[in-house]
């Protein structure tokens, strides 16, 4: 609406006497209460004009009206001023803007962005916490593409340390030579088999320790699994063949398990990175920190970093012996995959317990001055829980991310049939169905809610067809699919004489919306923004479809004018849920 912003910085000139900037002026879309469809804020004015709101508006309202032909009227709500368009204007706006193929395309504007999510463990499947971790990273990563952002899509994959020589020790311990081939498991699932298996005789050996007279804390670093892990551990840093080539040997079954489930989820990576190729690089800028004095080295040998000063603690960054931390690995990584792709932007998608992690990180990057530091971002979550209470993944009792996607399935197919919406289906069709139904239902649910919120999952609830949820929208674009695959031919007829019915206003005002809405959701990294305005949309579109008639319109000029309101509809809808991740079927 940038004919309405100039319009006001010259009424405030005019009117008051003042020059103002761009940055003063607040549109919004008129909310559904009141009349009109676009409003002018017009508190921050009130300092030029030294009036109230309600008089700055009715002044403003007056001058603009008076000066734009587009404007056929206006109210002020105390600081509102609400202004309502004409039916010329809107429908200049589907003709020569939403009906456009370049309709909300955006030009590349030359950023590059990293979008690093995922991060999986090489000791177990996927579980829940993941499945928000990949769909909020795969869906930000779509939105700042449409947004004209290059994206590299990363995967940091934990493939080192003492939780996979757990799971490795196991299987050689208890395992007799199973593979995914003789027991018929995912290799993921059979590797996290092993994993839950060593915590249940690791515990055993807790309490065989305790029952003579250790205390839990000995008890724990005594027992006979762990201290043959350390050793394990200690094998692999040191390059032991028999032991290296049985870690290659599990993690190639847990990478061909992973790449089903991220199939079957719909992500995908640009680039994988690897943390036992980068655990070292951390070291040569421990000891560039030092030289800076930066960092400083207590009496132990052990190194420092003092963030007091930022409100943050004193952070260990080398153990005494040497021996890298975790966040030694996290400034290597850093500055690996900069000098891989010099990205303006880099996002790290991250559930909020590592809060403090980040900020530590983001400190030291910045005090060393590395390139890059100034664009580094932790897109925080909040954790996912399921009725039946939180997760506990070394329980055994994790939900997996697997069963959790066939559980959809079976969850979509029951209300499908439920629904008798599968008439003239052939069995490979309901199929594909009840999985795109299933998986839409998933997906929005986890992705409608703000990434920082932490949300409970309720599978039935995000299947109703006629809820907040994603099969309501893809059976809204089935519905538009339905009425468009009845008609030959549209023409796109741009005289339109008819007179606007209000529906028909409403549909064009939400669709011309959505260019502004997908550089909100990419400037906010929240797809919750495009999913609960896809979600508007249908409820608008339902509504104009039900209460106006499309192919039995009084006349031919109507009946294809709400053809091609039909159509960019259908395009906008699919689109939008595009960028959430979801597919959306063309019948239900």
């Amino acid at each position: 609406m940038d004919f309405i912003i100039e319009a006001t910085i010259k009424a405030v000139k005019d009117l008051y006497g003042i020059s103002i900037d761009t940055t003063v002026i607040n549109l919004q879309e008129t909310r559904k209460e009141f009349e009109g469809q676009v409003t002018l804020v017009t508190f921050p004015l009130i300092k030029y004009s030294k009036q109230s709101p309600e008089q700055t508006g009715n002044e403003i309202g007056a001058f603009l009206s008076n000066t734009l032909p587009q404007i056929e009227g206006f109210n002020v709500v105390k600081g509102f001023l609400n202004l309502s368009l004409t039916d010329s204007f809107w429908k200049s706006k589907l003709f020569s803007e939403i009906l456009d193929e370049n309709f909300a395309i955006f030009k590349p504007n030359g950023k590059k962005v990293m979008v690093e999510y995922s991060s999986p463990n090489t000791n177990k499947p996927l579980h829940l916490g993941h499945v928000r971790n990949n769909l909020l990273g795969f869906s930000v990563a779509e939105i700042l593409t449409a947004a004209g952002f290059e994206v590299v899509k990363t995967n940091l994959v934990n493939d080192r340390g003492i939780h996979i020589c757990k799971s490795m020790l196991a299987w050689k311990k208890f395992g007799n030579g199973e593979t995914p081939t003789s027991s018929g498991l995912k290799g993921d699932h059979l590797v996290g088999k092993y994993y839950v298996l060593f915590d249940k005789e690791y515990k055993k050996q807790i309490e065989e320790l305790k029952a003579i007279g250790q205390t839990e804390d000995e008890a724990k670093k005594n027992a006979q699994l762990i201290l043959e892990a350390q050793a394990m551990l200690q094998k692999w840093e040191a390059g032991d063949e028999e032991v290296i080539a049985l870690w290659k040997t599990m993690n190639t079954w847990v990478y061909e398990g992973f790449a089903e489930t991220y199939k079957a989820m719909g992500v995908s990576f640009d680039k994988f990175y690897y943390e036992s190729n980068t655990y070292l690089l951390g070291k040569d800028i421990i000891e560039e920190g030092l030289r800076k004095g930066v960092f400083f080295r207590k009496e132990d040998s052990s190194v420092w970093i003092d963030l007091t000063d930022e409100g943050l603690d004193q952070k260990l960054l080398l153990r005494s012996d040497g021996t890298s931390v975790y966040i030694t690995q996290d400034l290597g990584t850093a500055q690996l995959k900069y000098n891989d792709f010099h990205m303006d932007k880099s996002i790290y998608v991250v559930g909020n317990e590592q809060d403090y992690h980040f900020k530590v990180l983001f400190t030291i990057l910045e005090k060393l001055g590395k390139q890059g530091a100034d664009g580094l971002l932790h897109l925080s979550y909040g954790m996912v829980d399921l009725p039946s209470g939180k997760m506990k993944s070394r329980e055994g009792t994790v939900v997996d991310a697997d069963d959790l996607m066939n559980e959809m399935e079976q969850t979509a197919k029951t209300h499908t049939e439920n629904l008798g919406k599968i008439n003239g289906f052939s069995e490979e069709e309901k199929l594909e169905l009840y999985h795109t139904i299933g998986m839409g239902a998933l997906k929005y649910f986890l992705l409608k809610v703000d990434p920082k919120k932490r949300l409970l999952f309720n599978p039935n609830e995000s299947v109703d067809f006629q809820g907040h949820t994603g099969p309501f929208i893809q059976y809204t674009h089935a519905r538009i699919r339905s009425v468009l695959n009845r008609v030959d031919t549209m023409l796109a007829d741009t005289i339109y004489n008819e007179k606007l019915d209000i529906e028909e206003r409403d549909l064009i005002v939400a669709l011309s919306n959505y260019p502004t809405i997908i550089q909100t959701s990419a400037e906010g990294y929240s797809p919750a923004v495009i999913a609960n305005y896809v979600y508007d949309l249908a409820k608008i579109y339902n509504k104009f479809y039900h209460e106006k008639s499309i192919l039995q319109a009084e006349n031919e000029q109507i009946k294809q004018f709400r053809l091609q309101l039909t159509n960019a509809s259908g395009k906008v809808i699919k689109h939008a849920m595009s960028l959430l991740g979801i597919e959306v079927p063309e019948r239900m």
